[in-house]
């Protein structure tokens, strides 16, 4: 009777193959993970689990972007020629902050942590929730006659996402120059015959392409999370607000969406021109027309925009909010959906609270996504029982990002609490430094307290066994949420 050994040998082979694969990619995980409870975690799973966390480690396991540094370098080249072809960089350097503010003065990292500087002479204007946020920008966009850069996590094919698809096709028509970015994981589902109308009608849009080159095939990690828009170089748009209906709180069970968008003049939003530029370029290896903002009145606000992202040298987003909470002498006041902290940020805020200053955090009460909503209750008992104030927010989810510190700065932008904005993915923040400004932040956050339900022990005791299971191995997987 014959005997048939090819299967068995197959099945060794393979196994073999898995093995081996998962020991490079375990060894990879060591040399490249920036945290070293991440490095383990993923080492140990790819040394005794190659068969169930090899191709999870290929989609989510990567921390750095190589493609995209190399881009961002050719890049910062090209632009630093065409700025100076524009008289760029002369108009800037006169708006650099010469007196810094005594906030400015004790974020001393800041300026190094961004290549884009600190400038005077700016304006800007809080815009609370969609309706504020999306007339302002309509009406902005409207307006054009030269030069709009557009970019957005997510654009939805509903009634708003057309309603921009049909203006930026009216501004295309009229002769204006159309630049629209998009993430290609956060806009998963638009459809194809929204960008294809968009291209046949003079509009340039592009995919944010983190899934270029062989290597990066198969990486979901990366993401484009950053919300700019920039109008004939003469307004600016960021904050937290995506395109679709739900940001205009018209989506339940989530409505009303509480949120928050910024509209910047200056010259500040020649740095947003610049932060758009970079991710543009890698898209497509062209820059944009980028164009001079006016100058504003005198002394006007102190400005600098961040962009973080995987690329960066350093965890310039991290460093960022802990750098300003450290700063700290009488209040930090912080609102996100997410709150996922790092062992640095989590140490900053108790650190806070021992100084004696006013810490609280504003978290949704209702949950968009239950696991990141578990991890995310885990820390907040920890932040209350660490002697933060914390609150969640009743009437409807909260998405607004906003760190307020002391009485003189602010940041607001698109990143969140947590890994994810921390070290994966592109994120643009705006700081400011005015009293003036920083009492209407105040302002609106106290609204946002006042509509709150404020967490106390007792809400940390009444937790069933179950609950706290859940919320330790949401936890668990908290680096990749």
């Amino acid at each position: 009777m014959p005997v048939d050994f090819g299967i068995p040998h197959l099945f060794g082979y393979l196994i073999a193959t898995i093995h081996a694969f998962g020991m490079l990619a375990a060894i990879h995980a060591v040399l490249t993970v920036r945290t070293a409870q991440g490095a383990l975690a993923w080492a140990l799973s790819l040394f005794f689990m190659p068969y169930l966390t090899l191709l999870p480690y290929l989609i989510f396991g990567r921390s750095r972007f190589d493609a995209y540094v190399r881009a961002r370098r050719e890049a910062d080249k090209a632009m630093h020629l065409a700025m100076a072809a524009q008289d760029w960089r002369p108009w800037v350097e006169e708006a650099k902050a010469a007196s810094l503010s005594p906030a400015y003065e004790r974020l001393r990292a800041l300026p190094r942590l961004s290549h884009l500087p600190g400038l005077t002479g700016n304006r800007a204007r809080l815009l609370i929730n969609g309706e504020a946020t999306f007339a302002a920008m309509f009406e902005a966009l409207a307006s054009a006659r030269r030069v709009i850069l557009l970019q957005f996590f997510i654009i939805r094919d509903d009634e708003l996402g057309r309603r921009l698809h049909q203006l930026l096709l009216e501004r295309a028509a009229a002769g204006v120059k159309v630049h629209v970015l998009y993430d290609g994981v956060g806009s998963h589902a638009l459809p194809r015959t929204y960008i294809d109308s968009l291209r046949q009608g003079g509009v340039k849009i592009h995919a944010f392409p983190t899934r270029a080159g062989v290597l990066n095939r198969f990486q979901l990690n990366f993401r484009n999370h950053r919300k700019i828009v920039v109008v004939d170089g003469e307004v600016g748009f960021l904050g937290g607000l995506n395109v679709g209906i739900e940001y205009l709180g018209q989506k339940p069970p989530l409505a009303p969406w509480r949120d928050t968008h910024v509209e910047v003049r200056g010259p500040v939003v020649a740095s947003l021109q610049e932060a758009f530029a970079e991710d543009w370029y890698w898209a497509c290896r062209q820059l944009p027309p980028m164009l001079m903002p006016s100058k504003q009145d005198e002394p006007g606000l102190l400005c600098q925009i961040i962009a973080s992202g995987p690329a960066d040298p350093q965890e310039t987003c991290s460093l960022m909010f802990v750098e300003a909470i450290h700063a700290a002498r009488e209040r930090v006041w912080l609102s996100s959906p997410y709150f996922v902290p790092d062992e640095a940020l989590f140490a900053a805020l108790r650190l806070a609270v021992m100084r004696g200053v006013d810490v609280r955090l504003l978290l949704p009460a209702r949950p968009d996504h239950h696991v990141v909503y578990a991890a995310s209750s885990l820390y907040a008992f920890e932040a209350l029982r660490a002697g933060v104030r914390v609150f969640r927010y009743q009437p409807g989810f909260l998405h607004q990002k906003a760190l307020l510190i002391d009485h003189d700065a602010c940041v607001l932008g698109s990143a969140n609490l947590d890994n994810r904005s921390f070290r994966l993915n592109f994120e643009v923040s705006l700081l400011t430094f005015d009293p003036g400004f920083n009492a209407e932040v105040a302002a609106m956050l106290e609204e946002d307290f006042s509509q709150a339900r404020e967490l106390v022990n007792e809400d940390r005791r009444n937790l069933r066994r179950l609950q706290q299971l859940g919320m330790r191995v949401a936890r668990l997987i908290s680096p990749v949420l």
